[in-house]
């Protein structure tokens, strides 16, 4: 009874101040790393960190004097395996600091996928994008093909072409650049749901119900652009409409861009890289079943 009658100990205000900067800092590294192969690292260190503790604590000095030799190399080999991880975790603590200068750039970034959806639309190409907001999409993405790449208008109509081997499935995007094309989703099972709606609509309402992702679905059978968000999904809206919802959604402003004009194949297959051989007959490309995949 005397420890719970004995005065606590003064805590001044610095110290609180400390504290909370403390805190602080080390929220901002989790969050840094969560999602990243850099949280397995951390892991691995901690248990690294408890084995060399305990070695001491037992005086297990054949233990103890292994881990002194190998914890110097290990940590320049930690450095060297996750230099990725560490140069991405640099860049978004940059790009955190110098917010109002990086958020112009992300705005020009999302308004391509406003003008691809009003490409696909106009050729009825069928498209299924996926914006990655809190909830992290790491399962999805590495249930397709990784790219890695700077989100741009000219490969969303590379990827969504028909006759591109990755049009197949959905685009995941994570800030500013295109994580992984041709992903699998979770299917909605809620019965509800028009039975109109085929495997693309499905998806991306389903990615929707299980995360606070985004998903931009544009129908192959008829060109309608939907918006599907928290489990629920808005159809048949324009190019205008999807560019305010979606500057709503991300809280961000995205400049109206005045849409391209309806494009052929012909200048679609020169986006990708391939109208050099203008000359050269084209030869028939193959058409998914719009009624399987809307």
């Amino acid at each position: 009874m005397t420890q719970f009658a004995a005065p606590l100990p003064h805590v001044s205000l610095i110290s609180i101040i400390d504290i909370l900067l403390v805190a602080f800092i080390i929220y901002e590294f989790l969050a840094l790393i969560r999602g990243t192969r850099a949280a397995l690292m951390l892991v691995g260190v901690a248990v690294l960190a408890l084995a060399f503790y305990f070695s001491r604590l037992g005086d297990l000095v054949t233990l103890n004097w292994l881990i002194s030799t190998l914890l110097p190399y290990a940590v320049f080999a930690l450095i060297v395996v996750f230099a990725a991880e560490i140069r991405q975790v640099l860049a978004r603590l940059g790009r955190s600091l110098s917010l109002s200068r990086t958020q112009a750039g992300e705005a020009d970034a999302y308004d391509d996928i406003v003008l691809a959806a009003n490409l696909f639309a106009q050729n009825q190409t069928g498209a299924l994008i996926v914006i990655e907001r809190e909830v992290g999409l790491r399962t999805y993405i590495e249930s397709g093909v990784p790219l890695d790449a700077h989100l741009s208008y000219d490969l969303l109509a590379t990827v969504f072409r028909p006759s591109a081997p990755l049009h197949d499935g959905a685009v995941i995007i994570q800030n500013d650049r295109i994580a992984a094309a041709a992903c699998f989703l979770p299917l909605s099972m809620n019965p509800i749901l028009s039975t109109q709606m085929g495997t693309r609509h499905r998806a991306g309402i389903g990615v929707t119900e299980e995360t606070d992702a985004i998903a931009v679905i544009v129908s192959e059978e008829t060109g309608a652009i939907s918006l599907a968000v928290s489990g629920t999904i808005e159809r048949d809206l324009t190019v205008e409409q999807l560019r305010d919802r979606l500057g709503q959604l991300l809280r961000r402003y995205l400049p109206h861009s005045t849409p391209p004009t309806a494009i052929s194949e012909a200048n679609a297959l020169d986006v990708a890289g391939e109208g050099s051989r203008a000359g050269a007959p084209r030869p028939a490309e193959p058409r998914v079943d719009a009624g399987a995949d809307d």
